[in-house]
């Protein structure tokens, strides 16, 4: 909705909530309640502040050490919340309430460059300066339980029902005994302006999968937040609970295939072409960027200590860094032709958060075009068994790649290497510190 629109629906009682959210470095959605009125007297034209320790916290909100941007001795100040007045909608799951989201700065109009939103600002800046833009579809897998979230937490997440008893995948039976709640999450996310493609089972028990029209990489991006959080706050509403996970269970994990490809500025794809496969020369380096890349960027597709659980021979998730033509075993598929020729990169999970993956994406293919690199042959067969090299398997070796690549600092700069390099310090830090359940089962008794 416009601004305009907006007031109008403030002035009839239709609107009177405006929500200003942005999303921090989880890939969670952070914001404020407004009402209306101040939104349109104050916050549109002069944004709204927030504690800078918004981008430096764990998982838990815990204040934590080794960030430069935010800490005690810095006094944990503001940064402002300026709203992008071309994401503003309604959100049908509350009554009489708006969103925009935002981009955050400094006090002094400075961008906060490590702010997920600007990390992929600059990528898509990178391909404008070329004439280029990014187009980008992701598909996020959930679990959904007839549990809610306040009886998940009460038992320690243990023992909950999912909402269906066996592999639904691509089942109409099996879809229709959620469809309530899947229908209400299509039907509100329209209302949200997202362009709602279908809905499918998937393996897991209670898997689903909603998925979106593809659309420019930032409004994709935007969405994918929206959704992820509009979702979890439906399931609620409905008496229910759905993860996003990677891997809740020793079953399939949930994914987040993002697919990718490039267009000019008159709309014409650039990754297609007259070459092998359907692919033009940008295509290729585009691709083979990837690949060279993947191993020092995978802290952006798999941001958790969970995230790694997913890489499991025959699951659908990659173990090998190859590609290959529509070949679900590899990191890296190519699908489609001409127009919808893109490549779907198979290695984040549904816990992903979608602008540092992205600007990954973005980052890692000009790095192939402007190097020039080649494409090796696809992959034929069943790339799990092969002797491919692997996709990282732990946190704390993709963070060690990043900060060790001769390549991050240049894609995206020290302080944003730096930035969420300590993200991944504090989680390892603090898995390492727990006791796990698989431990005391193991030890309590019998060790």
């Amino acid at each position: 909705m416009t601004l305009e629109e907006l007031r109008v629906a403030a002035d009839t009682g239709r609107v009177d909530t405006v929500v200003i959210a942005f999303t921090d470095m989880q890939g969670r959605l952070q914001g404020k309640r407004l009402s209306a009125r101040f939104f349109l007297e104050e916050v549109a034209g002069h944004g709204s502040e927030g504690c800078n320790y918004l981008l430096a916290v764990d998982v838990e909100m815990n204040t934590v050490d080794g960030y430069a941007m935010s800490s005690w001795e810095r006094g944990y100040g503001d940064f402002v919340l300026k709203p992008d007045m071309s994401t503003l909608r309604l959100v049908p799951w509350h009554e009489g309430t708006a969103l925009v989201m935002a981009d955050l700065h400094w006090e002094d109009g400075s961008e906060v460059v490590a702010s997920p939103r600007q990390i992929l600002r600059r990528q898509l800046d990178r391909l404008a300066a070329r004439g280029w833009r990014a187009c980008v579809g992701t598909e996020l897998e959930f679990i959904v339980y007839a549990d809610t979230y306040e009886a998940a937490w009460r038992r320690g997440y243990r023992d909950l029902t999912p909402a269906n008893r066996y592999n639904v995948d691509y089942s109409l039976l099996g879809s229709a005994q959620v469809e309530p709640l899947l229908r209400r999450i299509r039907n509100e996310m329209a209302g949200a302006d997202m362009y709602v493609e279908s809905a499918k089972g998937e393996c897991n028990l209670g898997q689903h999968e909603i998925a979106f029209r593809y659309a420019e990489a930032l409004q994709t991006c935007d969405n994918h937040s929206l959704y992820k959080t509009g979702a979890k706050e439906i399931a609620q509403q409905e008496g229910m609970s759905l993860t996003f996970m990677a891997k809740p269970n020793e079953r399939e994990g949930n994914s987040c295939h993002i697919h990718i490809s490039l267009r000019d500025e008159y709309d014409i794809p650039i990754m297609a072409g007259d070459g092998p496969h359907g692919l033009s020369e940008i295509g290729e380096r585009f691709i083979a960027g990837q690949l060279a890349c993947l191993k020092d960027l995978t802290l952006l597709y798999a941001p958790n200590i969970n995230s790694y659980k997913r890489f499991q021979p025959g699951s659908f998730a990659p173990t090998a860094v190859k590609w290959g033509l529509d070949n679900r075993t590899c990191a890296l598929r190519l699908v489609g032709a001409g127009p919808s020729l893109r490549v779907e990169n198979r290695v984040p999970g549904g816990d992903v958060n979608p602008y540092l993956a992205v600007a990954g994406l973005i980052a890692a293919g000009l790095h192939g075009i402007d190097q020039e690199l080649e494409l090796e042959e696809p992959f034929q067969g069943n790339a799990y068994a092969s002797d491919a090299p692997t996709v990282v398997r732990t946190l704390r070796d993709a963070a060690a790649d990043w900060t060790a690549s001769p390549l991050t600092t240049g894609m995206f700069g020290g302080e944003v290497v730096e930035h969420y390099a300590n993200y991944a310090r504090v989680e390892l830090d603090a898995y390492d510190r727990a006791i796990t359940d698989w431990e005391l089962f193991r030890g309590f008794e019998r060790l």
